[in-house]
């Protein structure tokens, strides 16, 4: 897995820009897709190349993970629940907040895990999602026992991410931000969407362009350290 990996993560606003899909990949030609915020039953099983590799059930707006079928081969995946904000016990939207799957580079015989992960809301705080991220990633490293990881998604942590690098620092994981903001709403925006990586080289890590949700895809290029 000398090549560089292309993944997209992106946040559909409560399955709002499910129409944006194919353009998206035909554009940005990714290796895997990660979706916060989608229908899982109004998801279609391929997207040009990219095929499903699983979506959460539980939730009514959940997550969903793509790849690409000539670069890799889906070993297994992995949903898992994690501490509930006060959001979700009162709202019920979310149970499983992290979806990884195993995969195989077809090439180079290397493995990997991707995860797609999607933190509380903002009404939660701070140090719940700190909690949460850290959670993930206990449960990645278990799961990837030493293979390379890369966890994508919307962290909903707009503030003080300087602190929360420095705590990710201390368990090995690297986080990766755009320059660009990635959220916009009724005059607010910030960075929403970010990586977190361990056993990985970042090249970069981009905003794309906004179309129906509020939050802008990102675009993580990587490759193995």
């Amino acid at each position: 897995m000398d090549s560089d990996l292309r993944i997209v993560s992106y946040n559909l606003r409560e399955h709002l820009a499910i129409g944006e899909l194919s353009d998206l990949v035909d554009t940005h030609a990714m290796d895997v897709l990660c979706l916060q915020e989608c229908d899982s039953t109004d998801i279609p099983d391929e997207i040009l190349g990219l095929r499903l590799a699983a979506s959460t059930k539980t939730n009514r707006l959940g997550l969903a993970l793509y790849y690409r079928t000539d670069r890799f081969e889906l070993l297994g995946t992995s949903l898992y629940a994690l501490m509930k904000s006060m959001h979700d016990r009162v709202m019920q939207p979310a149970h499983e907040r992290l979806l990884a799957a195993r995969l195989r580079d077809l090439a180079t015989g290397h493995e990997l895990i991707v995860a797609d992960f999607h933190a509380a809301p903002l009404t939660a705080t701070n140090s719940l999602r700190r909690k949460q991220i850290g959670l993930a990633h206990q449960k990645l490293s278990e799961l990837a026992n030493g293979v390379p990881t890369v966890m994508v998604g919307d962290f909903n942590y707009p503030w003080f991410r300087q602190g929360l690098r420095r705590h990710l620092l201390k368990s090995g994981y690297e986080l990766s931000i755009t320059e660009e903001p990635t959220y916009s709403r009724t005059g607010f925006s910030g960075h929403f969407d970010f990586a977190t990586t361990m056993g990985m080289s970042i090249g970069s890590v981009l905003s794309l362009p906004q179309g129906k949700s509020d939050h802008r895809p990102i675009l993580l290029l990587a490759s193995v350290a």
